[in-house]
């Protein structure tokens, strides 16, 4: 990836907070709020959180992870609240920036699919030196296997990556594919103890490796 300026990164992330293109020229239905994009990115930063997009809560707060699936995800990573929050050594860019709204049944709708068309890949070619993604869910595992030169079989699903993170990770920059840590997935966590018993303590070392 080629190397710019802190400023160049600074600039286009304010780019993205000021985006407004799933209001006023969506590529399908039109955001039913008012856009709050949220992302957190520095060119210092080693390790990469990529999760799927923000929800309610962040929506009004405007800070990444802040609630349930936040403390679930920093005990995973094995660091507290203000590691997770240094931008000079952890940054957090969801594949849809704003809160997509709700479907019918009350849960979140997919990331908005204008953010990665229009921003992911200038984006992190501006981040030289993310030695580690953390990519959470399958929208974030399909762009960043891909971006990365590895791309998924189209019919994988998040289980199925999971699984394989060992061979997931190998190359550099190194990935670590996760579920979603929102209380949804409880159930699954359950089913699959080695997840906290081989995969956790794999990835708290890289975790402590990359923001040491």
């Amino acid at each position: 990836m080629a190397s710019s300026s802190i400023s160049d990164l600074d600039r286009y992330a304010a780019r993205i907070r000021a985006c407004r293109r799933c209001v006023e020229a969506p590529a399908s239905a039109r955001l039913p709020h008012e856009p709050r994009p949220v992302l957190r990115v520095s060119q210092t930063a080693r390790l990469l959180v990529a999760s799927q997009a923000p929800g309610v809560r962040v929506h009004r707060s405007g800070l990444p992870f802040d609630d349930a699936s936040g403390e679930r995800l920093r005990a995973w990573m094995g660091v507290d609240r203000d590691t997770f929050y240094d931008t000079r050594r952890i940054a957090i860019a969801p594949m849809g920036f704003c809160f997509p709204g709700l479907d019918a049944a009350g849960g979140d709708l997919p990331p908005r699919p204008e953010c990665r068309a229009l921003w992911h890949d200038g984006l992190f070619a501006l981040m030289p030196r993310i030695e580690i993604v953390l990519a959470i869910g399958g929208h974030a595992q399909r762009y960043h296997f891909a971006r990365l030169g590895r791309a998924l079989p189209k019919p994988a699903k998040v289980d199925t990556i999971v699984r394989a993170w060992r061979e997931m990770e190998a190359a550099a920059p190194r990935l670590f594919p996760l579920p979603h840590p929102s209380w949804r997935n409880a159930g699954w966590l359950k089913r699959n103890p080695w997840f906290e018993t081989d995969l956790l303590p794999d990835l708290r070392r890289a975790v402590a490796a990359a923001i040491a």
